[in-house]
């Protein structure tokens, strides 16, 4: 499979979602390595995720939990390229990754919590994030399929934030709870504008089926 093949593909599972920015980075990064794991059990593969997250709360904020933060984010973008390059894709498959998913980020944000970020933001951030997944699962559950919004704070971006935020803990550049909390509150806000924008979109397109 070409890598445009891929991403038509992608596109399709994605409700035509467009590849552009940081998706395509993301996307072509998965592509050349999901090529090579194309063997590997892709269920087994999308659960591994888990120890990882687990080694991430141990270890936080060292080094340690850094690489563990990339790799749960690499294997949830690998999962789904070993599914369509291998056509191992299944309704199981899907519904394990989204449980994973939510595990997952549940653990990104209690780490924040554990640094010294008040719950009060860490828990917006996390409801934000997760109502902006759980209205894109409804929807599709309602028949719509083209829910193709890619908003400003995507799993990789809420990664990213909290990746930022530890490099800059590791190199002390001001007191870990005062990085932590900004770090909450930027992903909580951006998550808001996120969930407002897809339910924008959402009550648009609902509305036209009706008609």
């Amino acid at each position: 499979m070409t890598r445009e093949e891929y991403f038509n593909r992608w596109s399709e599972m994605h409700g035509g979602a467009k590849i552009v920015g940081i998706v395509k980075s993301w996307l072509t990064i998965s592509y050349f390595v999901g090529r090579r794991l194309a063997f590997i059990n892709v269920n087994l593969l999308s659960t591994s995720a888990l120890a990882f997250a687990a080694l991430y709360l141990y270890w936080i904020p060292s080094p340690i939990s850094i690489l563990s933060l990339v790799l749960t984010l690499v294997i949830d973008g690998i999962d789904g390229t070993v599914a369509i390059i291998g056509d191992k894709t299944s309704k199981f498959g899907a519904v394990l990754d989204s449980v994973v998913d939510r595990i997952v980020e549940s653990c990104w944000a209690l780490g924040l919590y554990l640094i010294g970020a008040p719950w009060q933001i860490v828990f917006s951030a996390w409801l934000f994030a997760f109502l902006q997944e759980y209205l894109r699962a409804r929807a599709a559950g309602l028949g719509e399929s083209e829910i193709g919004l890619v908003t400003i704070a995507e799993r990789p971006v809420r990664a990213t934030l909290i990746f930022i935020a530890l490099i800059a803990i590791n190199l002390d550049v001001a007191p870990h709870d005062s990085i932590a909390t900004f770090a909450a509150l930027l992903w909580s806000a951006m998550q808001l504008t996120a969930l407002l924008t897809l339910l924008r979109s959402l009550r648009s397109r609902l509305r036209q089926s009706q008609r």
